[in-house]
């Protein structure tokens, strides 16, 4: 079992690896196996540029230390919260597993999501990289741990209880009463019937890749532009400091 387990893991770091270019928007020239092609494929709705950015941030991270992932979620907050904006990949078998929506925190916005912080009580979403972590059953019932990756922009997300969990306010019966799912106070929450799914997908040391197209995180995220920065966790690196969150 241990030699399977590393297999897999070698397969995954040397998939990540030859699929990706470690600049954003740049992914190799496309053979009929290539990931992102196939995960392209598998989720048509999903803008092109921010799979890009999200395999880009995972394929950084794995070459700073951070275990392959066997899945991805990707969550585009630049779409507004009445459409479904989170992705969960397979990514041994190319595939996607879900596609659902996703809450956002009260103070980022009404329908759309437009203010990110990574401050604790500023009930605002947090963009960037994150490590799926320990599951837990508390208020919410069961639950996903999130740690940041990305120094200035979430690594205080474990502080600020940033978590993965089900809310009944994400529902579209919300979006036929008022044009919107409900919000969260920071957390990317979830349908309750969907949200043990999601958390065994993502729980383990799974990543979840949360974008929007803010600039300065677009021009300074380590991730994003994969040169000496590393992220929170890995190789020893000074945080990035972020002001105006």
């Amino acid at each position: 079992m241990v030699a399977r387990g590393l297999e897999r893991a070698l397969l995954m770091s040397a998939c990540l690896f030859t699929f990706l270019l470690p600049h954003a928007g740049s992914v190799a020239a496309a053979p009929a196996e290539n990931l992102f092609a196939d995960l392209s494929s598998a989720a048509p709705n999903l803008d092109p540029q921010v799979l890009r950015y999200a395999l880009d941030a995972t394929e950084c991270a794995v070459r700073n230390g951070v275990e392959a992932p066997e899945r991805l979620a990707v969550i585009d907050f630049s779409l507004p919260s009445s459409e479904q904006r989170l992705w969960i990949f397979d990514l041994a078998s190319q595939s996607l597993i879900m596609r659902d929506l996703v809450a956002h925190g009260r103070n980022s916005g009404n329908l759309e999501s437009t203010q990110f912080s990574n401050i604790e009580g500023s009930y605002q979403s947090s963009i960037g990289l994150f490590r799926g972590s320990e599951s837990y059953r508390g208020k919410h019932g069961y639950s996903l741990r999130l740690d940041g990756l990305e120094p200035g922009f979430n690594d205080l997300a474990r502080q600020r209880a940033i978590v993965i969990h089900g809310a009944d306010y994400v529902d579209p019966s919300w979006i036929e009463t008022y044009g919107r799912i409900g919000r969260s106070l920071g957390c990317p929450a979830v349908r309750q019937e969907i949200s043990n799914q999601v958390v065994d997908n993502l729980k383990g040391g799974q990543l979840v890749f949360k974008y929007y197209p803010d600039k300065e995180w677009l021009a300074r995220s380590g991730l994003l532009n994969c040169g000496n920065q590393t992220v929170a966790g890995g190789p020893a690196a000074d945080p990035v400091p972020r002001s105006g969150s």
